[in-house]
């Protein structure tokens, strides 16, 4: 059996109940929050608890979405990823990804970015996926630049953490792009 939503390393998949650990693990490194997205106060295990339950039975939407990373290796939640601020009129939907520190370095953002462009490129029918990375996220500027992204713009001063303004560096990819480096699996 094959699926659209596993890879070489990881099997993304839907929000269990019991992954509110792994998220309170993940929420304790702040450095982690940031370069996700912003430190946040934090939260509860019962909180916690209540997030995941809530994740795992949401109306599922076929176009925005999150969904978790599992290691194929040792079934371990790894991070996170999922879809945002979908157009349809102009075939566009931008995108996050987080990984726990503790499992970063393994490949598997480079392993489920992709499974999850094809799923929006090759099934959804979108024309193009927008990301964000904070200009001083280097690793992340790589990776997008790796996986095939293009640099489109840097919005200056945009977000306040940490004491002071950052930029924000915008990069996008078009489905022919990403096609051409990870080409589209035959329909059988």
């Amino acid at each position: 059996m094959s699926s659209v939503w596993v890879g070489e390393r990881v099997r993304l998949r839907g929000i269990e109940p019991a992954d509110w650990e792994a998220f309170q693990k993940f929420d304790e490194n702040t450095t982690d929050m940031r370069r996700a997205d912003k430190v946040q106060p934090p939260w509860s295990a019962a909180r916690q608890r209540e997030f995941a339950e809530k994740a795992a039975v949401k109306p599922v939407d076929r176009d925005q979405f999150n969904l978790g990373i599992e290691s194929l290796e040792d079934g371990a939640l790894v991070g996170t990823v999922g879809t945002q601020s979908v157009d349809h009129r102009a075939g566009r939907f931008g995108y996050g990804i987080a990984i726990g520190t503790e499992h970063k370095g393994r490949g598997y953002a480079s392993d489920a970015v992709p499974l999850l462009l094809n799923y929006m490129f090759g099934e959804r029918r979108f024309h193009k996926c927008e990301a964000s990375v904070w200009a001083f996220n280097e690793p992340s500027l790589a990776f997008h630049r790796k996986l095939g992204f293009t640099e489109e713009g840097r919005l200056r001063d945009h977000e306040f953490f940490a004491g002071r303004h950052h930029d924000v560096v915008l990069f996008g990819m078009t489905a022919p792009e990403f096609a051409a480096r990870h080409p589209f699996p035959s329909a059988i």
